[in-house]
């Protein structure tokens, strides 16, 4: 039987202890502030966390790339060498080019290496609700499926991951070119908070809208609840991008009372994802009903 290796980019948002329990690797993207590029790492320190966010709190844009090719070329190398078949989770196609750029990269190296196999996924979600395929991958890898078969698996799972966002400000989704100055500026002013899903196609797409903070945070449960089938059976996953430690115990409480899942489990908005959404974001995700929402429905 041959190795599977399951490999995400800097948009799961997977933590240092995530990617270690189950054996998943990366490959980075880039952040760029005032023209220098860093390697988006997921296994930032809540310092780091809050130096990233502070810099967009203070008003300055931060941009993205997608994973470079030479990384993709490092990363699928290092583990074919190894003798591993592939399975990359990736991010949204409709929010990174990244899937496509692998999939090139892909289809070069198995020339090289004919007798492995590199499955490109394009997971439809991004943050936690691509990592969460990933750690499903990867349990089905410790089972000793074939890269196929696992390919076959996160394919058919992709449209069952829910995720449910609220953002504190709508400022870095101005900056970002998501929402019109003149929507944020009205919005932030009324204290609209938008309730963002990805959609049936992969798309980050505003759900609805909920007034203020609290009632926002309670909506995205609220959404979480209904939406996830047999929660005892599996882990709830909240990301949030430098929320108050307060802030946070609270909406942990809030899932724990609503949602009877076998656990919690909380991690940081990655640098990807936090440049576009920026702090204070808080974000929830399980598996459940499938989704069929499209931007513009």
């Amino acid at each position: 039987m041959k190795k599977v290796k399951i490999i995400t980019d800097s948009c799961s948002d997977l933590t240092g202890e995530l990617l270690k329990k189950y054996g998943i690797d990366y490959a980075k993207m880039n952040t760029v502030l005032d023209g220098n590029e860093t390697p988006a790492s997921l296994t930032w320190t809540p310092e780091d966390v809050h130096s990233f966010y502070e810099i967009m709190r203070a008003g300055k844009r931060i941009t993205t790339t997608q994973v470079p090719v030479e990384e993709f070329n490092r990363i699928f190398t290092k583990y074919l060498d190894e003798g591993s078949d592939i399975v990359y989770i990736a991010c949204s196609s409709k929010q990174s080019g990244s899937v496509n750029t692998a999939r090139v990269v892909a289809e070069k190296l198995i020339k090289t290496y004919p007798e492995r196999k590199i499955f490109c996924i394009d997971s439809l979600n991004a943050s936690m609700g691509e990592g969460v395929l990933a750690i499903e991958a990867a349990k089905l890898a410790a089972q000793e499926m074939t890269a196929e078969e696992i390919a076959e698996k996160i394919n058919g799972m992709r449209k069952t991951v829910n995720e449910f966002c609220t953002v504190h400000s709508l400022d870095a989704l101005r900056r970002a070119g998501r929402v019109k100055a003149s929507a944020a500026f009205f919005g932030n002013l009324m204290g609209v908070k938008p309730i963002i899903i990805a959609d049936a196609i992969g798309a980050q797409s505003a759900f609805k809208k909920v007034k203020g903070r609290q009632n926002s945070i309670k909506e995205i449960v609220a959404l979480l609840k209904d939406a996830v089938v047999d929660p005892e059976t599996q882990t709830v996953y909240i990301a949030h991008a430098d929320c108050s430690a307060e802030e946070v115990e609270q909406i942990r409480n809030l899932v724990a009372s609503e949602i009877p899942c076998k656990d919690i489990c909380i991690g940081y908005i990655g640098p990807i994802i936090g440049a576009s959404i920026g702090p204070d974001a808080i974000a929830i995700f399980g598996f459940g009903k499938e989704v069929t929402y499209k931007l513009g429905d």
